[in-house]
């Protein structure tokens, strides 16, 4: 079966798992993660991604709703971890409130089973014309409005409050353009070796270039105690911004998030609530955004890897926070074997361990100040990259980055925010763009060997009398620093080393 996968396909899979790198220096994130020889700027994409970029572009980085938001106390699951990323205070008083829920029923509601979710709609738009924004993934459309998530929840959840059993469970759906980064490889991505209609494997199954269906969460839950098990598919608690909309501050995303971490796993985990101050996380799962595929679909190149036939792997970690909870430090880490790159002669891959650690500092510095600091670092062994002095051994890729965010209060109604970051994709193994065009046929491009440094400025208004609705404008500027003259650049029309973005998205939630 592995015949039927072209070249196209190739690349296409490939590209699908460049979604999340971090940083080993202070805060970080790359995602892609399929450029197995990034050197040859002639090379096709295809020749230089590894198959684990569609598993990448899954993190994806939405932290599970089992997982409580580190800053915010004794709210429900579902609504700490939709909030997370917003400022504490804020993030507070939207649970306070609430949205008016049109989907629930008292009959459902009373056993404690919500249905509800959210409409995201925006336009971006970038400074030279070009038809997609960059490397900027989610909202990648210049001048063409996006319905980026029709977002929808059905859950029922664990109350174990009274130190009993519970059980309970959650399947989201969502359709937009936001689809194509959520998609799990043997569910609702083809696998590596099914062609798309364009022919390209690994790509979404339930879509077009544009709109689709994906799945990104369906799991059970057993509690008992302080102990919550969550068995299924779901999304990672790795790094800050999440996959949900409203989980989110700004409208675009970190390069952290987008190219260095994974976004949904599928195995088993489990949630320890030790004591007010500590949450401990630890399982085993699929790896990165992958819900059934075999390590060995490809065939392996390196059989005398240890664990090369297995692409088990652990995903834990620990939350703490200070006795007032106005701090909260969050350390994770995923880490197990993935393809690392393909031999170009026999087409079998070659298994590398692939490990992210992520460090989320959050602080409430005052009742309308609130700092965050991020720092990811990841590798992957057996990426096929060349040797250089950048590499820590022959062949391996690394990622990583720091991510800073500050956001003021300036009423109930209205929220500034800032970010500034700084990624590096170590080896040209992280990052390519329009994943679109990887995916579904069109120009596209990797191999930026450099830094990546982007600056975002944003607001969030919420309409006075309005609690459904969230306005989301941002500005945002780009910069690549390549670590030779004369490689391949990401913006523009693949021959600029900036960008200026502007954008908005409006949410409504029901």
């Amino acid at each position: 079966m592995r015949s039927h996968l072209t070249p196209e396909g190739l690349e296409a899979h490939n590209i699908m798992q460049f979604l999340k790198p971090k940083l080993p220096i202070w805060v970080a994130g790359g995602l892609l993660a399929s450029i197995a020889s990034a050197t040859a700027a002639e090379q096709s994409i295809a020749a230089r991604l590894d198959p684990a970029l569609y598993t990448q572009v899954a993190q994806l980085d939405v932290p599970s709703v089992a997982v409580p938001a580190p800053v915010i106390p004794n709210v429900a699951q579902e609504d700490a971890y939709q909030m997370r990323a917003l400022p504490p205070q804020e993030a507070a008083a939207e649970i306070e409130t609430g949205p008016n829920r049109y989907l629930e029923l008292d009959a459902l509601t009373s056993r404690g089973i919500n249905t509800y979710g959210w409409v995201a709609a925006g336009l971006g738009a970038n400074n030279w014309g070009s038809a997609f924004n960059g490397p900027i993934t989610f909202n990648d459309r210049n001048w063409q409005g996006q319905m980026n998530q029709l977002y929808l929840v059905n859950e029922k959840l664990l109350d174990t409050e009274d130190g009993g059993f519970d059980w309970g469970g959650r399947v989201d759906l969502l359709y937009g353009t936001d689809y194509i980064f959520t998609t799990a490889r043997g569910l609702d991505g083809n696998l590596f070796y099914q062609p798309n209609a364009a022919g390209a494997g690994g790509a979404p199954s339930w879509g077009n270039k544009y709109y689709g269906l994906a799945l990104p969460q369906m799991y059970g839950e057993l509690g008992y105690g302080d102990h919550a098990v969550k068995f299924g598919h779901f999304y990672t608690i790795i790094g800050y911004e999440v996959v949900p909309a409203i989980g989110n501050f700004f409208y675009t995303h970190a390069y952290t998030m987008q190219y260095g971490e994974p976004f949904t796993h599928t195995g088993i985990l489990d949630v320890w609530t030790v004591n007010d101050q500590l949450t401990v996380y630890g399982g085993i799962t699929n790896g990165w955004d992958n819900y059934s595929d075999p390590i060995d679909y490809f065939g392996i190149a390196n059989p005398g890897y240890p664990g090369a036939n297995s692409n088990a792997a652990f995903l834990g970690g620990a939350t703490m926070k200070s006795s007032d909870e106005s701090q909260a430090l969050t350390m994770t880490v995923s880490s197990g074997n993935e393809i690392g790159s393909f031999d170009q002669v026999s087409g079998l891959g070659n298994i590398g361990n692939r490990s992210v650690l992520s460090t989320v500092y959050i602080n409430e510095l005052s009742d309308k100040l609130t700092y965050v600091l991020q720092n990811d670092n990841g590798w992957q062994f057996n990426a096929g990259t060349p040797d250089t002095l950048n590499q820590a051994q022959p062949g391996t890729a690394l990622w990583y980055g720091i991510n800073q965010y500050m956001f003021y209060n300036f009423s109930d109604n209205l929220v500034g925010g800032m970010r500034l970051e700084w990624f590096r994709d170590n080896n040209g193994y992280r990052v390519i763009n329009p994943i679109r065009n990887a995916l579904f046929g069109g120009p596209a491009q990797g191999g930026y060997q450099g830094n990546f440094w982007q600056a975002t400025w944003g607001l969030n208004w919420k309409p006075q009398g309005s609690r459904n609705w969230i306005i989301r404008p941002e500005l945002r500027y780009d910069w690549f620093s390549p670590d030779k003259p004369g490689g391949n650049l990401p913006f523009g029309n693949f021959d600029q080393y900036g960008q200026l973005y502007g954008g908005c998205d409006a949410i409504w939630q029901f």
